[in-house]
């Protein structure tokens, strides 16, 4: 079969062709933007790449055209797609029929953590030696890629809640029929599709109902959101990720210890990589799922112990002048607040500098922009790049004081962050898109200017 995917460049889309170009179709796309890594990735793959959304690409004559959730009405090869009357499907909707059928999927949902924890349910299954397929919303660092088939029945995948084609305004997660789902924790989120926490709770709701009762949920105790989703109506088991009498993860930031409590025994772990409470409910959630596939915790425990993390999650970029430079995908208040925590019992008393890009839909619309200041508290000095904002980022961060700098020009961003840096300093810049290049450009900048002792 050859498949021609609108919006090819996205992280699900992208993982979606490589897949079906494993499955051995014949798979080509296009974008608006077709640039590294992502165009990269697919090309190494065998993926013919396109650039825009020209109507003659309707003369490629696929078998069937796959639709992202990025393309609206209006979008040129959409309307000559519909005009013509040729065959098309969603993104989710082809996955489900062609490479989740009959597998046993398993399925993390929730605001914050779905990439991390599924990283780290994959890779538990892959060091039991289960071989598991994947599609990750991110690339972690232990497979290199962000998705492949596997050759085992077992398939993790990211589920998602934002919609899934013009067509179709059901949560993408509708479409996978997990066996074994992860419900991390639920916040309002995707203003631009949502108009409310409710209304995403309902969305969750539609997905608790596709469970089989042979499955398993591994849920949030103390999230009231998800507490109100299960109380609309449960026919699977629960098990809980952070419950004191149960499963849970204790450790120390500071020596790199995990502890897992099962209720009757502890299991102490020394090497731990990660670091941050939200880190260790991540990898609980992520053990008794992987139980739920055969895995014991103990050995889900050593799998743990050489987990490497996931590309842009607090990932040190870079070092300059006695700088550390890290990249972080947050960008919701409560993420943005976790991976500062995180940080800080990581560093102690050393300066934090934190860099943000408010870029989201729901960020830029400025529904979360009140919580903003609260959640960068941790942070020591505070830069925020304000472009085509629709609200005003002085005023929402003024209860910081003088630790915040607001700039809507980056090159005026990178000089005030040069110019206030210290040797010693841990600069995390935060953001889910590539903002401007600033890593790569900041670090250009610190490593041609004599080092700043910190005083």
């Amino acid at each position: 079969m050859h498949i021609h995917i609108l919006g090819v460049c996205g992280a699900f889309m992208g993982g979606l062709a490589q897949l079906a170009r494993e499955d051995g179709h014949r798979v080509s796309g296009c974008d608006s933007e077709t640039y590294p890594p992502m165009s990269d990735e697919l090309r190494n793959a065998g993926i013919e790449l396109i650039e825009g959304y020209d109507p003659r690409q309707t003369c490629l004559s696929p078998d069937l055209f796959v639709i992202g959730n990025a393309i609206s009405r209006g979008n040129p090869l959409l309307e000559a797609i519909l005009d013509r009357d040729l065959p098309y499907v969603s993104g989710p909707q082809w996955l489900s029929e062609h490479i989740l059928r009959g597998r046993w999927v398993l399925g993390v949902a929730g605001t914050h953590g779905k990439t991390t924890t599924a990283s780290m349910l994959a890779w538990i299954l892959e060091k039991a030696g289960l071989s598991p397929g994947f599609l990750i919303g991110g690339v972690p660092l232990d497979f290199a890629v962000s998705a492949r088939l596997g050759s085992s029945p077992f398939f993790v995948i990211e589920a998602d809640e934002y919609d899934t084609a013009f067509s179709d305004k059901r949560s993408k997660f509708i479409h996978y029929r997990p066996k074994t789902l992860i419900l991390n924790n639920l916040e309002f989120d995707h203003a631009d599709i949502f108009s409310d926490l409710a209304a995403i709770e309902r969305q969750f709701h539609h997905l608790i109902r596709t469970l089989p009762a042979s499955g398993l949920i591994v849920s949030n105790r103390h999230d009231a959101s998800l507490e109100r989703v299960l109380a609309e109506g449960l026919w699977t088991p629960v098990e809980y990720f952070d419950d004191p009498k149960g499963i849970h993860l204790t450790g120390d930031d500071t020596d790199g210890s995990l502890i897992l409590h099962d209720g009757k025994a502890t299991v102490a772990l020394e090497n731990w990589g990660l670091f941050g409470e939200h880190n260790r409910k991540n990898a609980a959630a992520a053990l008794l799922a992987a139980r739920h596939a055969g895995v014991p915790l103990k050995d889900g425990l050593t799998a743990l112990a050489c987990f490497r993390n996931v590309k842009r999650r607090l990932e040190v970029y870079g070092e300059a002048r006695g700088i550390t430079v890290y990249d972080d995908f947050a960008h919701h208040p409560t993420a943005i607040a976790a991976t500062l925590a995180g940080l800080r019992r990581k560093v102690g008393s050393e300066r934090i500098i934190a860099v943000l890009e408010p870029r989201s839909n729901t960020m830029k619309l400025g529904i979360m922009k009140d919580q903003l200041a609260a959640s960068l508290e941790a942070a020591d000095l505070v830069f925020c790049h304000a472009a085509n904002l629709g609200w005003d980022a002085a005023a929402a961060l003024s209860p910081l004081g003088a630790r915040s700098t607001i700039s809507d020009d980056l090159e005026n961003l990178i000089d005030c962050i040069v110019a206030a840096a210290q040797t010693g300093d841990h600069v995390i810049i935060m953001s889910n898109g590539g903002f401007g290049g600033i890593h790569a450009r900041l670090l250009a900048v610190l490593e041609n200017q004599p080092a700043t002792p910190a005083r």
